[in-house]
């Protein structure tokens, strides 16, 4: 049974690319992995400033939108971010996202796509790498950076890969497989 990788927009707000740059490693991941990849979109689920009773840890949640998310993350054996940078940082609904759920992240490989402008969103992804080890989650070293994001989109806005990106994607996914492989051991 192959494993299951998330790829999540972490963008949520209007006018945003990250669908674009989403769709376009989902399916560079389809043909250059082992991974059944699913697309997981933030602003499908509408989360709240986290709005639960209870301590994510319980695993007690009251909300629906909690319970779809718990859902979606759970399926999943790994995870890749797509994520803008904002003010050098993660965006908002990542952290959120994070946050609303705990034993559902646990022994699980994460990788990121980080988009922006020069710097490529590299801050961002720094920065969320900190904040998933304390989920007890394993960020990759590896990395797939997008400077200057917006030109690599067609007037379609549908986002075209270069020779730079693509290699970072394929090691990426290469250590996100073999983390994933190891850490299912651990659940």
């Amino acid at each position: 049974m192959a494993l299951k990788l998330n790829i999540v927009t972490c963008s949520t707000r209007p006018g945003r690319i990250g669908p674009s740059i989403t769709t376009w490693f989902r399916e560079f991941a389809a043909t250059s992995s082992n991974f059944d990849c699913e697309l997981v979109d933030l602003a499908d689920f509408n989360l709240p400033v986290y709005n639960e009773a209870n301590h994510p840890r319980s695993g007690i949640y009251e909300h629906a939108h909690t319970k779809s998310w718990s859902e979606s993350v759970n399926a999943a054996d790994a995870y890749v971010f797509v994520m803008p940078e904002y003010n050098f940082c993660p965006p908002p609904a990542f952290v959120n996202a994070l946050n609303y759920v705990y034993n559902e992240w646990n022994y699980k490989p994460c990788g990121f796509v980080s988009y922006g402008g020069a710097a490529g969103g590299v801050r961002a992804a720094a920065l969320a790498r900190q904040l998933v080890t304390t989920l007890k989650m394993m960020p990759m070293v590896e990395g797939v950076m997008v400077p200057m994001a917006w030109n690599q989109l067609d007037d379609n806005k549908v986002f075209h890969s270069n020779d730079l990106i693509d290699p970072s994607a394929t090691a990426m996914l290469a250590e996100l497989e073999k983390w994933a492989t190891a850490l299912k051991t651990m659940r």
